[in-house]
Formats: C-alpha cells, structure tokens, sequence
C-alpha cells in the first residue's frame, strides 16, 4: 500500500547527505582526483567514471580511483595530495543544486542537518562558502564517527542531539548509501533522482523520490511525492 502523506506531518528531522543532494560537487572532485593521478604519473579518468566511486568517503574515492594494483604506501601518499588540493579548489566550480537554497528556506522551521561520509571540516566550509551552513543545526562528516554511512551510528546520533524519535527523522540523499542508513536507523528515506548516485537508488528502494528538493517541503505538508513502499 501507498504511505499516506498526511503521516509525514510529524517529521522534523530531516538529515541530509551533502555531495549529489546538496551540493554538484562532482567537477572539482573529478578535477582533484586527475591532478592526484597526475602527479603519480597516471592517465586522468573520464569524470563519469571518478563520480562513481564518489560517496563512499575519501580514503575509498582514492583508493577506487588508483585501481586494485595501488599499493598502500602508494595510497597514502595520493590521500595526502588529494586533500591539500581539493582544500585548495573545492569552491572552485562547486554549487548548490537547483531549488535547494529556496527548499532549506521553507524547510527552516524544522531541525535541518548534515551526514556526510565528506571529512568533516571540508564538508563545513564547503557549506560556508556557499552561504548556506547557517540552515543546519549539526554537521557530521566521514570522521566525525568510528563508521561512516551507512551504519547508522551518525543518523542515531542526531536524533539523540535533537530529541527526535524515528518516526519524526528522515533522510536525504542521493545514493543507496543513504537509504541504507535511514533503512538501518528504523527512519524515513527520501532519494533526490537528480544526484550523480542516483542510478544506485533503483535497487535500494526509499520510502520516496523527488526530482527536485523543492518538492521536499511539499510533501512534508502532505502533498505530492512518489512513494516506493509496497
């Protein structure tokens, strides 16, 4: 059966995921993976491709975009540059999506937050430069926990800071890596089908999907959204 709308009524936590939900972080990712690979004197890789292994968390973007033959001295090393470049350029072409400034403006009134597998400091001055980190309340990234996504250590842990029980959280993202994590916190899972992981969200089967995160504060007030729940 259909999840009836009127039942999101009592939703105030909304957790979102940052890169393909939030931000189009996909170029400068792709940019700072090919001068990381430059520099070790490989081959750049087709930026559809570096998107793929995007979400997953940062010492996995590497590690994916060295290949299987990369040795752990090797990735350490590659890890270290990568970093210091993407700090360097992670504004450089990065924006917010589409409808996302005025959807947080209309969503303000509920307890908004960030769960990224991102490090942490990257993902607040990212939000900082953009002008938007002043909407959410917390800001958790890759290491701000012993797991990342999609253990749902992070998600549990922002539903103790804000006193909200499953029933009243939900969570936004892009990936299947973030359904899982609502699925294994007990919450409510929104797929936005406009970020580069969504081709993962087919198999992963989120309670909704929205086209743009304008339709987001729409459904909350129980009007339209699709529902994949059986």
């Amino acid at each position: 059966m259909p999840i009836p709308l009127e039942r999101l009524s009592q939703v105030q936590l909304l957790i979102f995921d940052l890169d393909g939900t939030l931000i189009d972080s996909g170029l400068d990712l792709a940019l700072s993976v090919n001068a990381m690979r430059e520099r070790m004197g490989l081959t750049r890789l087709p930026n559809e491709e570096i998107a793929t292994y995007v979400g997953h968390g940062v010492a996995n973007l590497v590690r994916r975009s060295l290949g299987e033959q990369a040795t752990e001295e090797k990735i350490q090393g590659a890890l270290e540059f990568f970093l210091t470049y993407y700090r360097a350029h992670m504004l450089d072409n990065t924006v917010t999506y589409p409808g996302v400034r005025e959807a947080l403006e209309e969503l303000k009134g509920r307890h908004l937050t960030v769960l990224t597998n991102k490090p942490v400091r990257f993902s607040e001055l990212i939000l900082e430069g953009l002008g938007i980190a002043g909407y959410f309340r917390f800001i958790y990234g890759g290491n701000s926990f012993e797991q990342k996504k999609p253990d749902p250590m992070g998600a549990n842990k922002l539903m103790s800071d804000l006193q909200a029980s499953p029933r009243e959280t939900m969570m936004i993202g892009d990936s299947d890596t973030d359904v899982l994590t609502g699925k294994n916190a007990g919450i409510w899972t929104c797929g936005v089908t406009y970020g580069f992981g969504s081709y993962t969200l087919e198999n992963a089967l989120p309670d909704f999907t929205i086209d743009d995160l304008r339709q987001l504060p729409f459904m909350l007030n129980g009007r339209g959204a699709e529902s994949n729940r059986q």
